[in-house]
């Protein structure tokens, strides 16, 4: 009969408690939802104007300019990812997605869209960071 087991690994050296999410660097899993959301945003915002033009009837010159603003913001803030502020800053480009929706009902139906996308992304965040 042999003593108790020492269950430390050799040479003493303690393990780190392993992270709960099991991903290796989740700060940058979750930098990269968020990064890819918002890049998503941006695409779909851009190849939204033809379409609505189309079916939608009147997009005003206003709407459209609206348009490019609010994805040139959302590539911007998926390049920004890693600073603290990024997070809050995509929040308030999801309001005023939809307040764009007064130049364009169909804005506001992306709107809800993305906000929808990023509450979850914003879940999913505080999730895994926990």
């Amino acid at each position: 009969m042999t003593g108790p087991v020492d269950e430390r690994p050799p040479g003493g050296a303690e393990q780190p408690e392993p992270r709960r999410s099991g991903l290796r660097d989740p700060d940058k899993a979750v930098r990269g939802l968020g990064a890819g959301t918002l890049a998503l945003e941006a695409l779909v915002l851009l190849l939204a104007i033809q379409p609505i033009r189309v079916v939608g009837g009147d997009l005003s010159g206003t709407a459209v300019a609206a348009i490019v603003a609010l994805a040139v913001a959302c590539v911007v803030l998926a390049a920004r990812m890693k600073r603290a502020w990024a997070w809050n800053a995509g929040t308030v480009l999801q309001g005023l997605l939809l307040l764009a929706g007064l130049l364009h009902w169909s804005l506001f139906a992306l709107g809800i869209i993305f906000a929808l996308v990023w509450a979850y992304a914003l879940h999913v965040r505080r999730v895994i960071l926990r």
